[in-house]
């Protein structure tokens, strides 16, 4: 077994040998299906309360974020993207503008300088990112935002981060299979490392995830994404 490398986790198999697929995973939709139904109510209600409460205790940094944006370029404060939900099914996704007005115009030219592998796409010294975008993105205060998509339903506080719609419909059937449940703001590559983890290690471990969900991994996976994002590692 092939293990991947992680940061601030203990190092996880990529694959687990079962009887069911060439891949040796269980299939990701039956595992869902097996999951309790009371812990699917709770992750529900966990999600809108803490984001809730989150979105109360962090207006100050909303607050601040949102001038700094508007003071640097007199731009839009927020930055909203289709991305692909649960099953595929498309959501706006919110985020703190952290890139200049005209960048989803640039995408497609500077895919060439891609520095991830697979269908995700990061550039570490990305031209298009603003000064105050560098700062908010180095402890993704960016994401925030995103509690109102949990809220909302779009997302989980845990889940597999989403990636944009065009991007997932590039996918592999097998790759798919990590939107079998609602993306999240964190997840095992959240805590490993992010953009230092390969597509191929991320997908890993966003099916290990839908292997391991209970309450107890959301909640110790909340807590790591606490130093996590303190730390900014990978983060670009």
């Amino acid at each position: 077994m092939r293990e991947s490398i992680v940061t601030g986790m203990i190092k996880r198999p990529m694959f687990r040998i079962t009887e069911t697929d060439n891949s040796g995973r269980h299939n990701m939709r039956e595992v869902y299906r097996k999951k309790s139904r009371i812990y699917l109510s709770v992750k529900r209600v966990m999600d809108v309360v803490l984001s809730t409460a989150a979105l109360f205790f962090l207006l100050p940094v909303f607050l601040m974020t949102a001038l700094a944006i508007k003071c640097e370029d007199h731009g839009p404060v927020l930055f909203v993207q289709q991305r692909a939900g649960k099953d595929r099914k498309p959501f706006y996704m919110y985020k703190f503008r952290s890139m200049y007005v005209n960048a989803d115009e640039k995408l497609k030219e500077m895919m060439k300088d891609n520095e991830q592998t697979g269908h995700a796409f990061k550039i570490k010294n990305d031209p298009r990112i603003t000064r105050t975008g560098k700062w908010i993105r180095r402890f993704s205060i960016d994401e925030l935002p995103q509690l109102i998509n949990v809220i909302k339903g779009d997302m989980s506080i845990v889940g597999p981060r989403p990636i944009l719609t065009f991007q997932m419909e590039a996918c592999s059937q097998y790759e798919r299979q990590r939107l079998v449940v609602r993306p999240g703001l964190t997840c095992y590559w959240q805590i490993s490392g992010r953009a230092n983890v390969t597509w191929e290690e991320w997908v890993e471990l966003d099916l290990n995830y839908i292997e391991d969900m209970s309450l107890w991994t959301d909640i110790k996976m909340i807590v790591k994404t606490v130093p996590a994002v303190l730390s900014g590692d990978g983060a670009y």
